[in-house]
């Protein structure tokens, strides 16, 4: 006859709530960047408008290569995702992002929670 010993359980933690998403738009390799400049003026006023209508909170350049970082003010990554999918570079399928769920920065919880002392 066998026995199961129980696996040990482990004391879960809470999970930080998503707050934001961070986006980070880059151009696949192989990108046509002349077609890109033809549909970059209405790409701005598009990504303006989503900012002005409080989507995007910050935008930014990446340094290290073409491309952009947003911090957008939604919390479901679908979203986000059909969201810049319809700006012209998305459609154009001239522009892929990443998408990171983001949120408070778990640690500082400890602050508020100290140890018990032993």
């Amino acid at each position: 006859m066998s026995q199961t010993t129980p696996m040990p359980t482990t004391p879960t933690t809470p999970t930080t709530p998503t707050t934001k998403i961070l986006a980070i738009g880059t151009f696949p390799p192989g990108t046509d960047m002349q077609l890109v400049q033809r549909t970059l003026s209405t790409e701005v006023r598009e990504t303006a408008q989503l900012y002005l209508e409080g989507k995007i909170d910050q935008w930014y350049s990446l340094q290290d290569r073409a491309g952009v970082a947003f911090i957008l003010n939604v919390t479901d990554v679908n979203q986000a995702h059909e969201m810049l999918e319809a700006l012209p570079l998305g459609k154009a399928h001239l522009m892929t992002f990443s998408l990171l769920p983001i949120g408070p920065l778990k640690p500082l919880s400890k602050l508020l929670n100290p140890p018990s002392p032993q």
